[in-house]
């Protein structure tokens, strides 16, 4: 079995917590709950004949008054950055986030933009997204209330994962 720490990363309020109840209990609660530091779930699943432990950390968002923790970090085996495709800014705090996270680790991600059942109001720009996508960003739309997209997530993330483990020769405990 592969056991894999993934980290949700994003501003405050985009929906990790949201995304995370939605993939491990099917759950959704459209009441807002700021998460405090670390809220730590686990899912198992079975992927291309392999089994996979994901253990889902959901970290508190980010803004300019509070930074996450490089800490949390620690042991990853990717992330998926969060983005409200409401709010334009939280782009450019997930950009920031992989950037300052990323630059030395080199973890597979995947970008989820959320709040797809409110796409029609979206506000991010879409040459933005497209240049993203250009340079090799893996970007799902996701909405944890209608649960679009959101089991495509954590397996493309899984996929990445196991792809980039087995790439490297290693075998059992990922």
């Amino acid at each position: 079995m592969y056991k894999f720490k993934v980290c949700m990363l994003g501003a405050f309020a985009v929906g990790k917590t949201s995304l995370v109840q939605r993939y491990v209990n099917s759950l959704f609660d459209d009441r807002y709950h700021t998460t405090l530091g670390v809220k730590i779930d686990q899912k198992a699943l079975e992927l291309d004949g392999q089994q996979l432990q994901l253990i889902l950390w959901d970290l508190a968002g980010e803004d300019e008054f509070m930074k996450v923790r490089a800490t949390y970090l620690r042991g990853a085996s990717g992330l998926i950055l969060v983005v409200d495709g409401l709010r334009p800014d939280t782009l450019d705090t997930a950009i920031d986030l992989l950037q300052r996270f990323n630059a030395d680790l080199q973890l597979p991600f995947v970008l989820a933009i959320n709040k797809a059942d409110e796409k029609a109001a979206w506000q991010l720009p879409r040459q933005r997204i497209e240049e993203l996508r250009q340079q090799g960003w893996p970007i799902l739309e996701t909405s944890a209330k209608t649960a679009e997209g959101v089991d495509n997530l954590f397996l493309q993330l899984g996929r990445d994962m196991l792809g980039q483990v087995k790439s490297q020769g290693r075998e059992g405990d990922g």
